[in-house]
């Protein structure tokens, strides 16, 4: 048995972050492993590249959500990183804190430390920022956050304008001051490229002599001396190895692997345990509990002036630009898609946003439904216009099937079971088709083509939001944060409650979901991880 004082399962958002900031002290013995493989590959590194990410298998856990029977029993496709960087080398990466007044809620819920003010100088120290370096902003961290307004689609500045004629504000810096407002997103990138959590945190620390990094290496269960945990098993090559842990286990497998691998290990609720043939070691049963998802609607439209259709759909289009982004890394394949966007509040007595919108200068309904077309859009000038909830107060659950670490667990999303939700919905498509009937929009759209005029009706545009609506990849809570052990996995300190020598640090670990895009605050939660970690054991 190989001994280390740290093991950290998984090698995504958190993960990286933490194999940085623990391994910094040479003292510290680290092993950081890793379910999948490399991220160096080309469509990983090629921002716009997503796309071709989404249904590789050898990088992707690929996952199938169970149907939801508010979302007209459909299913939904889960795309999960299983690579260095985890979701943040196969994300859209933009970058979002989360209203302040999430973070704010997060500490009310029983969590001290956890406030926007505590967590403001986390968000600076992970980041880059290229602007400046204020109150809010940080220029000097690992993580290069980058403003491209100025290589955006020239309809960004439509949807700006047209925002503004609806009494909407421009809001210059969503990460800064203020979150409301529209704007152009800023992404995790730099030079061109795609900057991962591995790009940013790992690679520059890989050759460490104090820190061991395990690919294509599956955890199966953590190992525990009674109600503390020791080590870990996993899988290589077809063998079983196990390591040791002195001080701790850290699991950052992410909101689906993180309970699936509790459950595994014998903590989860007694009776799922039970009946998968698990050993139980503790009885907690908010493992798994407590899911909660962003769900988004698109409309599009055709357009009268050319759009990003135009330049991606012909070869010869692709080709120019794959060879213009090869030569001079710029170029709609050196960004997002999601260029522009904003937080909103959709009606009156709302405390926050409750609608993210987003704006694209392309569109992809020709496809197979759910294929990502990034690099294959339709064959005419067309954009969407999309929403997504900025909170959920639908519920779901991930639960093992069986004590087979190789079985995918069972996804139960349960979209749009809470009235709530499918209000805010409802208000958020509304409010797209008031953005394309402002002049700023009108003179340059010719119609909306999904889902057309004929949807018109409340109940019509409720029932293609149930069938249309589609998650945008942001779960989380299913180990939540909170002081009881019995509706909370873990505590303020991250440590999993009734055991000893280990800890959750993902994106699990959110009380409630934030508003916007996940993947800063699942950083944030590492770099404040690794500072409650390192202060334990200077004690």
């Amino acid at each position: 048995m190989n001994n280390y004082d740290f093991i950290v399962i998984g090698a995504g958002s958190a993960g990286c972050v933490l194999a940085n900031r623990l391994s910094k002290d040479s003292s510290n013995k680290v092993l950081l492993i890793e379910a999948g493989g490399t991220d160096r590959r080309f469509y990983v590194q090629m921002p716009i590249g997503y796309g071709k990410t989404y249904y590789q298998k050898d990088i992707n856990w690929m996952y199938m959500a169970e149907p939801s029977p508010g979302a007209n029993n459909r299913s939904s496709y889960w795309p999960r990183g299983k690579l260095l960087g985890g979701s943040s080398s196969i994300n859209a990466m933009v970058h979002v804190r989360g209203n302040p007044q999430d973070f704010d809620d997060w500490q009310k819920a029983g969590n001290p430390g956890w406030s926007y003010n505590d967590l403001l100088p986390y968000f600076k120290r992970m980041e880059s920022w290229q602007d400046s370096d204020d109150q809010y902003r940080g220029s000097s961290g690992p993580l290069n956050v980058s403003d491209v307004t100025d290589q955006l689609h020239p309809l960004c500045n439509n949807f700006v304008s047209a925002a503004e004629e609806l009494g909407i504000s421009f809001n210059a810096d969503m990460n800064g001051k203020i979150q409301e407002g529209v704007g152009h997103y800023q992404i995790t990138t730099h030079k061109g490229r795609r900057m991962s959590a591995s790009r940013a945190y790992l690679r520059p620390i890989m050759k460490r002599s104090n820190l061991t990094v395990i690919t294509k290496a599956l955890v199966t269960r953590i190992l525990f001396e009674g109600k503390r945990a020791i080590g870990v098993e996993y899988a290589k090559a077809r063998k079983l190895y196990q390591a040791n842990a002195k001080l701790e286990v850290i699991l950052s497998a992410g909101a689906v692997n993180s309970p699936q691998l509790l459950q595994l290990s014998g903590i989860g609720p007694e009776s799922l345990l039970k009946e998968a043939n698990v050993t139980v070691i503790h009885d907690s049963p908010a493992v798994g509990k407590n899911l909660q998802d962003h769900l988004g609607v698109s409309y599009f439209y055709k357009s009268k002036v050319r759009t990003l259709n135009n330049q991606l759909r012909p070869w010869w289009g692709r080709l120019w630009q794959g060879i213009r982004y090869v030569l001079t890394r710029t170029g709609p394949l050196s960004l997002s898609v999601n260029q522009s966007g904003g937080f909103v509040r959709t009606r009156d007595g709302l405390t926050g946003p409750n609608i993210q919108l987003y704006f694209s200068p392309v569109s992809y309904t020709l496809e197979l439904p759910g294929k990502r077309a990034m690099l294959s859009p339709d064959s005419f000038s067309a954009m969407l216009l999309g929403v997504s909830s900025c909170k959920s107060n639908s519920r779901g659950q991930i639960r093992i099937k069986s004590s087979d670490p190789t079985v995918a667990p069972i996804i139960e999303p349960n979209y749009l079971s809470h009235d709530d939700d499918v209000k805010d919905l409802l208000e958020g498509v509304k409010l797209l088709r008031q953005l394309a009937q402002t002049e700023s929009f009108s003179k340059v759209i010719i119609n909306e083509f999904r889902p057309g005029p004929e949807c018109k009706s409340d109940a019509q545009m409720i029932e293609d939001i149930r069938d249309n609506a589609w998650t945008v990849f942001h779960p989380a809570c299913t180990c939540c944060m909170g002081p009881d052990p019995l509706k909370n996995v873990v505590d303020s300190n991250l440590k999993v409650h009734g055991i000893e020598g280990l800890r959750v640090v993902d994106a699990s670990i959110f009380p409630q979901l934030i508003c916007g895009n996940i993947n800063a605050a699942t950083i944030m939660v590492g770099e404040k991880a690794s500072d409650l970690i390192l202060a334990d054991i200077s004690k």
